[in-house]
């Protein structure tokens, strides 16, 4: 049992550590944990049964199924534990508006499908009555296709009727025949029994309109023949155009499919749109409930408990990034003063580097002038010598 609860406590997002120390708080955060579980495994359903409309794969479906629910049940489980009381009504209500906005859509999401599956058999016999029409629309378009088999019908008609005239007009004569030989009396015979000749006109009669039937019956059977033929061909034609488009009639199954019918059946059916709706209402009411018992319940221990610790923590948190400002002012105090000193030594280097080269120049310029002034000296002395042997 504690074990359900626990998990039931994880499901809420609460911290069960402070938890553990509210007893008080336990049921709620217990029934908002189910909830959120529950929400999750009727979305895993949902899912899984529209992924199996879709692609008729169990396994395919059980794992994407349990993909979709997880990702729900996360999901909703971000937006009852993002919640925190305060004890401000209003603005707990404006921070909880977008995730009940969120929380109506899920619901939608998750209520489509579920609803696809209780209207099952509405929804078979709908897609039925939509499969038989497109059927008759198929054969109407086929049988539009193909004029040359009206054509063709026409035609056989037209020389059965030929036969049928003349073979109706020999059996009159038959009759005839029959009746002035038998002596029945009517408005074409004598009433005379017997082979007379009256009996011998209405044979001659008989033997024309026979030999009529025979010569309409060589005439036009080869080409009724020949007609049925061609009909053959084309109905063979058109059963494979008709074959052809079956398949795609009889996959007219799936989701979108199903959702129209639905559809249709909402707009046909008051009781189906008010049964639909109410349904909708309902995972609506499922998926938003734990919002709901977060906003309207009082703040409890559990969140005094809850905003102590986060205050505890932003406390924690400013003092740590004070002790950090301060080690780091620190050290950039050592930095510029380490930067003033090796200014301070560059700089005096610098001095004394200009000394020794000012120094420097200074030997060199005294020595040139001495060199110059021996030179000089040099000269003048040569001068005088070079006037002594002349004179």
């Amino acid at each position: 049992m504690n074990n359900l609860k626990n998990f039931f406590w994880f499901c809420s997002g609460a911290n069960q550590n402070l938890l553990k120390r509210c007893p008080t708080e336990s049921s709620k955060y217990v029934g908002i944990g189910a909830t959120v579980f529950f929400t999750g495994l009727l979305a895993a359903i949902s899912s899984g049964y529209a992924l199996y409309t879709v692609f008729e794969s169990f396994w395919g479906s059980f794992f994407f199924g349990l993909v979709w629910g997880g990702m729900i049940f996360n999901l909703d489980r971000f937006i009852v534990c993002s919640m925190k009381k305060r004890g401000i009504f209003w603005q707990e209500f404006k921070v909880a508006v977008p995730r009940l906005i969120l929380a109506i859509l899920l619901a939608l999401v998750i209520s489509k499908p579920l609803e696809l599956k209780i209207f099952e058999k509405e929804i078979n016999r709908k897609i039925d009555s939509k499969k038989s029409e497109e059927t008759i629309k198929a054969k109407t378009a086929i049988n539009n296709g193909f004029p040359e088999i009206t054509e063709l019908e026409k035609k056989i008609a037209v020389l059965k009727n030929e036969i049928i005239s003349k073979e109706t007009y020999r059996n009159q004569k038959q009759q005839e025949y029959d009746f002035e030989r038998f002596g029945k009396k009517t408005s074409g015979t004598t009433g005379i029994p017997g082979i007379g000749t009256n009996a011998l006109k209405k044979e001659i009669q008989l033997n024309e309109a026979e030999t009529d039937l025979k010569q309409t019956v060589n005439r036009n059977q080869p080409k009724i023949d020949q007609y049925e033929i061609d009909i053959k061909k084309l109905y063979s034609l058109r059963d494979n155009e008709f074959s052809n488009q079956k398949p795609n009639i009889d996959k007219y199954d799936g989701l979108a499919a199903r959702i129209d019918a639905l559809s249709v059946l909402s707009a046909e059916s008051n009781a189906m749109n008010l049964a639909n709706i109410f349904l909708i209402l309902l995972f609506i009411a499922i998926e938003t409930s734990p919002i709901f018992v977060k906003l309207i319940s009082a703040k409890g221990p559990y969140d005094d408990l809850l905003e102590k610790h986060e205050h505890s923590i932003e406390n924690f948190k400013i003092e740590q990034m004070s002790k950090l400002n301060q080690k780091t002012n620190e050290r950039l105090e050592i930095v510029i003063q380490s930067g003033n000193n090796a200014v301070r030594e560059e700089l005096e280097g610098n001095r004394n580097l200009m000394k020794r080269i000012i120094e420097a120049e200074t030997e060199l310029a005294q020595e040139l002038i001495n060199q110059w002034k021996e030179d000089e000296m040099g000269k003048i002395k040569t001068g005088r010598h070079k006037k002594d042997n002349k004179a």
